[in-house]
């Protein structure tokens, strides 16, 4: 059993933050227009996994045989997100430095088209990514929260850092998340890809859990 390693994919909204979010006023997102500009001909959005998919933590627990269980936590708002953008016909995708099976588990649940994982360097799978897909950068949407994200936010037509990023990722960033990765930022960009190209009230009740 040495060297096991078993994964536990936990999705998870805080109850605390549920109560205190149903004392607030009901407000719709609104999106600045020069990032809706740069979404409107996004055809294809990719995404880093921790501190974006997930809060950043990594939590190992070793076991007395040696083995060690790995758990990562999803957000369900980010999952029915992914699924809706592949409905409304965006095509998927994460790029990220750690190889999890949870990650590809996670994928396969969004019927995700591009996983790359074990890329400590992130732009050469990008660039291959561009070429499966067919598409330019202007048609590419990537979310990151960190340094590692940097090339690749640099080149797309829509970068995104979700609220908790770093310093240099936000200055990099067209758009800036309202939540921290983890808790729906996810979610948060697919809104905006579908409100800029005018499909969001066609995606409302397409949405799957």
């Amino acid at each position: 059993m040495a060297n096991r390693l078993i994964e536990f994919v936990f999705e998870f909204e805080s109850s605390a933050k549920k109560k205190k979010e149903s004392s607030m006023p009901i407000r719709e997102l609104k999106f600045p227009a020069k990032v809706l500009r740069r979404a409107k001909p996004v055809r294809v959005l990719l995404m880093d996994v921790d501190g974006t998919m997930t809060p950043g933590y990594v939590c190992l627990q070793t076991f007395p045989d040696n083995s060690v269980a790995e758990m990562k936590m999803f957000h369900a708002h980010d999952g029915a997100g992914i699924k809706l953008a592949s409905i409304m016909g965006i095509r998927t995708g994460l790029i990220t430095g750690r190889d999890s099976p949870a990650n590809a588990r996670r994928a396969r649940e969004g019927s995700m088209e591009f996983v790359i994982q074990g890329q400590p360097k992130k732009l050469e799978a990008y660039k291959a990514i561009l070429i499966r897909a067919g598409v330019t950068d202007e048609e590419v949407a990537y979310i990151g929260d960190d340094l590692p994200d940097l090339p690749i936010l640099q080149r797309v037509g829509l970068a995104v850092a979700v609220a908790n990023a770093v310093y240099e990722v936000k200055r990099a960033a067209h758009y800036i998340t309202t939540v921290r990765g983890g808790e729906g930022a996810v979610r948060e960009l697919v809104e905006l890809i579908l409100k800029a190209q005018g499909r969001w009230k066609k995606a409302i009740p397409q949405a799957i859990a």
